[in-house]
């Protein structure tokens, strides 16, 4: 539940605002947010098994040293593809 409030919801916020406010087209922002929400096992694994990871990627996350795709990408390499295909849109809204 805290791995969800702190790492995936704002993940999965902060990717869907970058794409929005880029104008990103949906066929590039459903799988990207799908990516996001299915990575949450492998996030939660990750948080449970290094605690110290999740308390500083979440931080790092909220306070803006970090950013949602980095962070998502290292948690879920499978998300690659997604994360490549929205990295033009996401750069555009930075």
């Amino acid at each position: 539940m805290l791995v969800s409030f702190f790492l995936t919801g704002p993940i999965q916020a902060e990717l869907s605002e970058k794409l929005a406010a880029a104008r990103a087209p949906q066929a590039i922002v459903a799988p990207l947010v799908d990516c996001a929400r299915d990575a949450a096992p492998a996030l939660l694994s990750r948080a449970t098994s290094d605690p110290w990871w999740a308390a500083t990627s979440a931080v790092k996350v909220w306070t803006g040293f970090a950013s949602p795709e980095s962070l998502l990408g290292e948690a879920a390499p499978a998300c690659k593809p997604a994360l490549d295909a929205a990295l033009p849109f996401l750069r555009a809204s930075s």
